[in-house]
């Protein structure tokens, strides 16, 4: 005999619900940028901060960053290794899997 009420799960946080909400409206990848963004200067350090700016997700997993010349281009791609490591730190499994550099004028 079935009453009509349905069964209830545990209860999931709105930040738990929220990324998928999102993904599901085709609009998850600017909130996790802006995530990237808010704690940028904190986890690559305020010196690569001055010179480079997260930009956009590509193909998934890869942040795209804008750097204000070639000689901190060339120096960020020899560090995106690490750069990786302390934006998985910063930002656990919204963290990119790689970091592509450009020169831009944005900065």
């Amino acid at each position: 005999m079935s009453t009509g009420r349905r069964r209830r799960g545990q209860p999931v946080s709105i930040g738990q619900l929220v990324p998928t909400v999102l993904d599901e409206l085709g609009i998850g990848g600017g909130a996790r940028i802006v995530r990237v963004v808010k704690c940028w200067k904190q986890a690559v350090g305020p010196e690569v901060a001055m010179h480079c700016r997260p930009v956009s997700f590509r193909a998934g997993d890869v942040l795209e960053a804008e750097v204000d010349s070639s000689v901190w281009c060339q120096q960020l791609k020899l560090r995106a290794p690490q750069l990786v490591a302390a934006l998985r730190d910063a930002l656990g499994d919204d963290a990119p899997r790689d970091l592509r550099f450009r020169v831009g004028s944005g900065l």
